[in-house]
């Protein structure tokens, strides 16, 4: 097993870590503030092969593996865990078209994905259908040969309003999962309509809100591969998801223990720099302890990932499940550590805390990380 990075992910890693410093970090305040979408650096991100990281060279992307996604989507988190986050949602779905869409849907809709011109969602979750995933309502019904009529709603949407595209999982047929189908819908599409913006604890810089459907006529020639097979394909997307969300917490992790070291040397108490208390000494070392046990574990998983290993939906869990709880906890602790200049916007500590406490929700609430895993744990027994 080795451990170390190859010179070409030390590259991507470094084009990163530079973008994230000088694009995003200094703007980042002011966008979790404003509820800014920043568009603009999200285009420049694409512009360096980060939006289409899971589309190979044939079809205008990167062609990077998970692991190597990993690896970018800590550095962008390390300057702004919601900016970051949308750009695993936009990488997700642009991975989906590329993968299960045919020649004629990739050429119509993978150029302006891969250049950020088209915003993109992935529209999955309803009201009454959270965890419970297969439960979803939103119905697509034939209409004539070419085309399906689209009624329902859509939850909590990354990108609600502002995304050009959205990739929704639609019952086509039966109750069952065999019965959900993939479909892209058009953002001009009569009959589309958002909510108002959620107000929400963080992910402020992108906006989430209702995606409902009345009487949507979309093309069949929109769906992605087979009717029936859109579970499987949301399955497929949420295990990588699960990655992403992971070494974003990373990210957001690595910046509020580094903010904690260099507060500690400088900030003094009792004649004494706080680094010299052997109690925060201890607080520190396990933080960074933890901080590389969750990071061990999410490149363990996308390198099962990659290699197809049976065992890589259990290691995704389990990735997913650790590394958002232990970087939620190091956020926690380093806002402890600064004292009353944690809870202060210009510290941004606040910031970092308040965006990864819903890496814990998404992509599968952690109770349901648990359940995954205890299930192929007996599976295997």
């Amino acid at each position: 097993m080795d451990f170390n990075l190859t010179e070409d992910q030390r590259a991507f890693q470094d084009t990163a870590r530079g973008f994230a410093r000088e694009k995003l970090l200094p703007h980042a305040g002011r966008w979790d503030e404003e509820r800014h979408f920043p568009a603009a650096a999200l285009r420049e991100a694409a512009a360096l092969g980060f939006a289409g990281i899971y589309v190979d060279e044939a079809h205008g992307g990167t062609g990077l593996t998970r692991l190597d996604a990993a690896l970018i989507f800590e550095e962008l988190a390390y300057a702004d865990p919601s900016t970051a986050a949308f750009l695993t949602i936009h990488n997700m779905v642009a991975g989906m078209v590329a993968r299960f869409g045919n020649d004629e849907q990739r050429a119509r809709f993978l150029p302006k994905i891969l250049t950020a011109e088209h915003f993109v969602s992935y529209c999955l979750t309803e009201p009454g259908s959270g965890s419970d995933a297969a439960a979803l309502a939103t119905r697509a019904e034939p209409v004539g040969n070419a085309q399906y009529k689209v009624n329902g709603t859509k939850a909590f949407i990354s990108g609600g309003g502002i995304s050009d595209l959205y990739v929704t999982m639609l019952r086509t047929g039966d109750d069952s999962p065999r019965g959900i189908s993939c479909v892209v819908i058009e953002k001009d599409t009569p009959g589309l309509a958002f909510g108002k913006p959620e107000r929400k604890l963080g992910w402020n810089s992108q906006p989430t809100s209702l995606v409902t459907f009345a009487d949507c006529l979309v093309p069949v020639a929109n769906r992605l591969g087979d009717e029936g097979e859109g579970f499987r394909f949301a399955m497929m997307g949420l295990d990588g998801g699960r990655i992403n969300i992971a070494a974003c917490s990373l990210g957001g992790a690595q910046a509020c223990l580094d903010a904690a070291l260099a507060y500690v040397k400088e900030r003094r108490a009792f004649g004494r720099k706080l680094a010299d208390f052997q109690a925060l000494q201890f607080k520190l070392a396990d933080m960074a302890t933890e901080l590389d046990a969750a990071r061990l574990m999410v490149h363990r998983a996308a390198a099962s990932l990659d290699a197809g290993a049976l065992d890589a939906i259990k290691h995704c869990a389990m990735a997913k499940r650790y590394a958002t709880d232990v970087c939620f906890r190091i956020c926690d602790e380093a806002l402890q550590l600064h004292g009353g200049y944690g809870y202060i916007k210009d510290y941004q500590i606040e910031r970092y805390l308040r965006d990864l406490r819903v890496h814990r929700i998404l992509e599968g609430t952690n109770e349901i990380m648990r359940v995954i895993i205890a299930r192929k744990l007996l599976e295997a027994a």
